[in-house]
């Protein structure tokens, strides 16, 4: 299943007014993951060090995911990360996180499928850009 496939099932878990908004939100997350120092192993180290290690090493693994609440991810991300995420993609903190905690475990899942990091993983942005439009018309 590709990305996109797996943010829509994601995000039509249940009836959602915000499923555009989560979808608006994948190429935010994305630049911001390919400009946290480190990339996106950076960024993983960081939940492992806020003893998210059990949550996100689920998201690198073949079984499900384990959910990530708004909470958890605001005691990851700096107050100044979440103030930059909300700015650019146009949502208030709390919707951003709310948002984030869906997508973020799909987005680490899918870009990771055989449960490793690649050594400096960028992930497309220009090609996840161009796909944007596709998801709101399914949703």
């Amino acid at each position: 299943m590709g990305l996109l496939d797996s943010v829509i099932s994601t995000i039509r878990g249940g009836p959602s007014p915000s499923a555009p908004e989560q979808a608006l939100l994948l190429p935010v997350v994305i630049e911001f993951v390919n400009g946290y120092p480190g990339g996106l192993q950076g960024l993983i180290q960081k939940f492992q060090r806020e003893g998210l290690a059990e949550v996100v090493s689920s998201w690198l693994g073949s079984g499900p995911n384990q959910p990530v609440s708004p909470a958890q991810l605001q005691s990851v991300l700096s107050d100044d990360e979440v103030e930059h995420l909300a700015k650019t993609s146009g949502q208030a903190p709390d919707v951003l996180l709310g948002n984030l905690s869906k997508l973020l475990p799909t987005l680490v899942d899918h870009v990771t499928p055989d449960g490793q990091l690649g050594q400096n993983q960028e992930l497309d942005v220009d090609l996840l850009m161009g796909s944007v439009s596709g998801v709101l018309r399914k949703l």
